[in-house]
């Protein structure tokens, strides 16, 4: 199955398994931050708590104390009662003098603890700027992260006499099991809502778009030659689906005016080409019929004793015009292709030089290499042909020199090659690709339909006709037809 990755329906779905994914990541990412924020909030309240009950604990053993409260006493005054606190609270206790120096620790006299036995210079400075008292150092010592509260410690006339240091551990094994659990849940979840997004987008996208898809296949099988099928509006589609669909059956009634136009404008055009075409034909065959009754007026003699054969060759050459131009009449009459092509064997050397009999110039000459040479080729449209290359050469002479003209017919084993050659102006070089066009003349006068004409001629009898041209010496034209 092809996958159109640019369609619309493909980009819908895409966008809405996207669009899942994003907020599938976005809400997790989110749950995390959310747990994060409420794990150091529990932390921050749950240190301010003990902190709080500590120093409640604490005050209330110096109002019982029968020592004199003071830094030096804190050993004797807290001797005991340090590490029950400790204890109850579940956390160990320092108490430093004002300077950071360790005076009193609820961990056992044996034990050494250098790091809790001098608060540093930085950290007693923080805890003299605190407005409230109170500073919390947050650090971790190998990837376990501690918080560190420090607060002054007063006696019963509120004055500051010592300096509390709570050390805390933030255990966060509860909420990472707790936030592990949850981002299970929800990845079952999006799981399930993924899945139900690939079934909904899919039905969605193919919703959407099946007027959409309408209209694409309707607009592939437009065809001006008939009537197409308009699209029914969809009345519970959206807005703009229909608006689309209307467009569409308002373009569909448009081409079908402009088809209709269209084709009036071309039947117009194609009974003028025709009416020139006719024109051209019959006005092919009446300059040689004219050329032979003048040359039958000139010659005409009752005394010669070849009379009768020279009337029946006049007689001939004008039969054969006539024949070509009842042909186009008939063609006309019929709609047809002018003239009806007619496929017979013909021979193309007899053909060619009962063409040239027409013409009367003395500087035409014939050559062929073979006394019958057969191709299947319509009989009056091979004289066609001839006369319409003649005659271009004739009118192609060159006003400085006499001008010659050579008919020749040759052969080689497959091919016939009827060539037309003069010395006479030749044909500019920029016309040379034009000359085989409808309507194209180098000449003053004509319509320049008549080597258009011969080319489709040839063509139509799986001939071929090229032209070699040298500009002010000459041109040659070769018709070459496959041998019968």
């Amino acid at each position: 199955m092809r996958l159109y990755t640019n369609s619309l329906r493909n980009r819908i779905f895409f966008s809405m398994m996207v669009l899942t994914i994003i907020a599938s990541v976005l809400i997790a990412g989110m749950s995390i931050y959310q747990f994060q924020e409420q794990a150091k909030d529990y932390h921050e309240k749950r240190l301010f708590r003990k902190e709080q009950a500590i120093k409640e604990n604490i005050s209330y053993v110096i109002e019982k104390t029968d020592f004199e409260v003071t830094t030096d006493n804190l050993k004797n005054i807290f001797k005991e009662e340090i590490y029950g606190l400790s204890a109850i609270h579940e956390m160990p206790i320092y108490m430093h003098d004002l300077q950071g120096k360790l005076r009193k620790s609820s961990k056992a006299q044996f034990v050494s603890d250098s790091k809790h036995s001098q608060i540093s210079s930085r950290i007693l400075k923080k805890l003299r700027d605190s407005e409230d008292g109170r500073y919390v150092e947050k650090f971790e010592i190998g990837g376990q992260s501690y918080r560190s509260s420090y607060s002054y410690l007063t006696d019963n006339q509120f004055k500051n006499i010592a300096i509390l240091n709570l050390p805390y551990i933030e255990n966060d094994d509860f909420m990472s099991y707790e936030l592990e659990e949850f981002l299970k849940r929800l990845g079952l979840v999006y799981a399930l809502m993924f899945f139900i997004s690939i079934v909904l987008g899919y039905f969605l996208a193919r919703y959407i778009t099946r007027s959409i898809r309408s209209i694409s296949d309707n607009l592939k099988q437009l065809d001006l030659s008939k009537r197409n099928r308009k699209l029914e509006i969809d009345h519970k589609g959206t807005e703009e689906i229909n608006t689309l669909v209307e467009s569409y059956n308002k373009m569909v009634d448009e081409l079908e005016e402009s088809a209709v136009k269209l084709a009036t404008s071309e039947r117009e055009q194609a009974w003028r080409e025709m009416a020139k075409q006719v024109a051209h034909e019959i006005k092919n065959p009446l300059t040689p019929m004219r050329l032979t009754v003048q040359s039958f007026q000139r010659r005409f003699d009752p005394t010669d004793a070849e009379f009768k054969e020279k009337l029946n060759e006049y007689s001939n050459s004008l039969i054969e015009q006539i024949d070509v131009m009842s042909n186009i009449a008939s063609a006309f009459s019929t709609y047809a292709t002018m003239p009806a092509q007619k496929n017979e064997e013909t021979d193309v050397c007899m053909v060619t030089q009962l063409a040239l009999d027409i013409f009367n110039e003395s500087n035409i000459y014939y050559i062929e290499d073979a006394d019958s040479l057969k191709a299947v080729f319509d009989r009056t449209q091979l004289i066609r042909v001839v006369t319409n290359l003649v005659k271009n050469a004739i009118q192609a002479s060159h006003p400085g020199r006499e001008n010659k003209i050579v008919v020749s017919v040759k052969h080689d084993d497959k091919k016939i090659y009827l060539t037309v050659s003069d010395n006479g102006t030749g044909v500019l070089a920029e016309h040379e690709r034009k000359i085989f066009e409808p309507k194209f003349t180098t000449k003053n006068s004509g319509m320049g339909l008549g080597l258009a004409m011969v080319k489709q001629i040839v063509e139509n009898f799986n001939g071929t006709i090229h032209m070699k041209t040298i500009y002010g010496e000459g041109t040659t034209f070769t018709v070459t037809l496959p041998r019968s």
